[in-house]
């Protein structure tokens, strides 16, 4: 079966490109474009008041489309950034505690490993990292008021186990329970209805929703971080026509929001989601069409020299070797999109490839 249709302009855009980096830049749809066009024209035709339409209707349609992907209880739970480190600052900055003990896994993305050993470096917070599967373990002994671990590991596709031990030791005063999603979003179907009062999620679309840039969300529990100090002035959005006195926090999860940003990957986002929904795709369809490919490529052991790291779950299949820097030089040289981190090739499946890429893939790797 193919998607091809759904990711037309895409495709057509680089006709000779075989993409197998879909877990780091996902493919566009085309329903991404017609998104993209309605926030340009609707903010033509609204101007000043696009905000009342992005406020009232198209952050609240994305809210439901978030919640009902993770069985989230309470849609207003959820709040929008640009990115995710917006969102790790500010849980940071609501914490009670002036110096608050952190405990991560070793292998987190480079945006909380860069801000968190600047912040330990700083003495800002005291940072504690262990292998993933050690974290639980380590993070039951009580020491800590912070715990960040991702859902799927980017670099490896290393699969975090134990969430619901992890948020039995959440409380409103500390610890705090940080789960970053970004790899787990729409790449295997999540359920946070059992933990969703008691951890923080965070994730977005640059990957596996297939909006783009600029549209990461974060779910914040009830009763968590309520007031926190690098704040910005849409967290009080209802109120700025009212007296001025005070700081004041929306009580749900728009305490969480930043300042102006832009709106078009919510579009975006809500335009993809629509589209999924037409077509009777859900992130069980989407990753058994991705699981056929995967064990397409696998099928052959097309790449002995290289070391497996990545679990089923992964969207993506991770290879470790001396050999894999040179690998993906060539393939890129020879326009196939794969990518590398540090000594390990990641190759990545989506809705937009067939068997006819996957064995044109595999003719490459031969020669």
């Amino acid at each position: 079966m193919t998607f091809k249709h759904l990711f037309s302009r895409a495709l057509e855009a680089a006709p000779s490109r075989l993409h197998f980096a879909a877990h780091s830049h996902h493919l566009w749809p085309d329903a991404s474009y017609a998104g993209q066009i309605a926030a340009w024209e609707e903010a033509a035709m609204l101007a000043d008041h696009k905000w009342d339409k992005i406020f009232g209707e198209v952050i609240p349609e994305a809210q439901r489309h978030i919640a009902r992907e993770l069985s989230l209880p309470d849609p207003a739970t959820i709040a929008f950034s640009p990115n995710t480190h917006d969102f790790l600052v500010r849980i940071v900055s609501a914490m009670p505690m002036d110096r608050p003990r952190v405990l991560a896994s070793d292998c987190e993305f480079h945006s909380f490993r860069r801000q968190s050993l600047r912040w330990a470096e700083a003495g800002r917070i005291a940072l504690t990292t262990v292998p993933l599967e050690r974290l639980v373990e380590e993070a039951e002994t009580g020491a800590y008021d912070l715990i960040f671990a991702s859902q799927v590991q980017f670099n490896s596709g290393r699969v975090l186990p134990g969430i619901e031990r992890l948020a039995a030791l959440a409380r409103p005063e500390g610890p705090w329970v940080v789960i970053d999603g970004y790899h787990g979003f729409m790449a295997t179907p999540t359920d946070l209805s059992a933990v969703a009062d008691r951890v923080f999620y965070l994730a977005g679309g640059y990957k596996y929703a297939m909006a783009g840039e600029g549209v990461c969300f974060l779910h914040a529990p009830a009763g968590y971080g309520p007031r926190p100090e690098v704040t910005g002035w849409y967290a009080a959005f209802d109120d700025l026509a009212a007296r001025q006195g005070g700081v004041g926090y929306a009580p749900d999860g728009r305490r969480f929001l930043g300042s102006t940003f832009d709106p078009s990957g919510l579009y975006r986002f809500n335009a993809v989601q629509r589209m999924l929904k037409a077509e009777g795709l859900d992130t069980a369809a989407i990753s058994a069409h991705c699981e056929k490919l995967k064990a397409r490529f696998l099928a052959v052991d097309p790449l002995p020299q290289l070391a497996m790291l990545s679990e089923p779950q992964a969207r993506f299949i991770a290879l470790q070797g001396p050999a894999a820097p040179a690998l993906y030089e060539s393939l890129t040289a020879r326009n196939v999109v794969t990518d590398l981190r540090g000594d390990v090739l990641r190759i990545g499946f989506g809705l937009y490839q067939n068997e006819a890429d996957v064995d044109a893939l595999l003719a490459m790797l031969r020669t």
